[in-house]
């Protein structure tokens, strides 16, 4: 398959929130506070772009309050969406659902907090929907890093509930009739103790008194 083929059917979906203080990985800043958990969150912003910029997909990003021109999201390699409002599992659903009306085949969607996601896997996942229906991401925490499908299914947003350790579990329930390969499990960064002992995070550590 062409570049020009890839873009035209295949579409990464990357879900950001803006990155502004106090906003923005809360769960973390009780322990490193709001400043800390702001650059950290940036620094794993530009980690997002670093592995999905060059890719031969399609890629939007999708913000969660406006959309911001002039950031590490050029415009020039990312077309530039809002979040619709709701829960998240209806700002999946409409994500999803507008990329196959626009005509892509393959959509995978990710955030942008994984420094464990690496552009090997995301090539991966978009293969992988060659064969299977769905591919899933799971994260240790029991959610998924990563979701992709060939055929639009809004089952899989309903009847969750986000943030905790039943929604990779439930989701499977959703899925079990359906050809789904799994990646292999990652650490999302949501708290403290995912980064704690992490040599690339200590440089937001170094003053914190824990």
């Amino acid at each position: 398959m062409s570049d020009r083929e890839s873009k035209l059917t295949n579409l990464l979906i990357i879900f950001t929130r803006n990155p502004e203080l106090g906003k923005v990985k809360t769960r973390l800043a009780k322990d490193v506070g709001d400043q800390s958990a702001l650059e950290i969150y940036k620094f794993l912003l530009k980690h997002t772009v670093s592995v999905t910029r060059d890719l031969e997909f399609a890629r939007e990003v999708h913000y969660s309050e406006e959309i911001q021109h002039n950031d590490i999201w050029d415009e020039d390699n990312y077309i530039k969406k809002n979040q619709i409002e709701g829960g998240l599992g209806e700002k999946m659903e409409h994500a999803f659902l507008y990329g196959f009306k626009n005509g892509y085949k393959n959509i995978i969607i990710i955030g942008s907090d994984l420094y464990d996601l690496n552009r090997e896997e995301l090539e991966e996942a978009f293969k992988a929907l060659e064969t299977f229906e769905y591919v899933l991401g799971p994260a240790e925490d029991g959610g998924y890093y990563l979701l992709g499908m060939n055929t639009f299914n809004s089952e899989i947003f309903k009847n969750k509930a986000w943030g905790t350790d039943t929604v990779l579990r439930d989701t499977l329930i959703d899925l079990k009739d359906q050809q789904i390969q799994l990646l292999d499990e990652r650490n999302d960064i949501d708290v403290y103790e995912d980064i704690k002992e992490h040599e690339d995070f200590q440089q937001f550590f170094q003053y914190l008194k824990l």
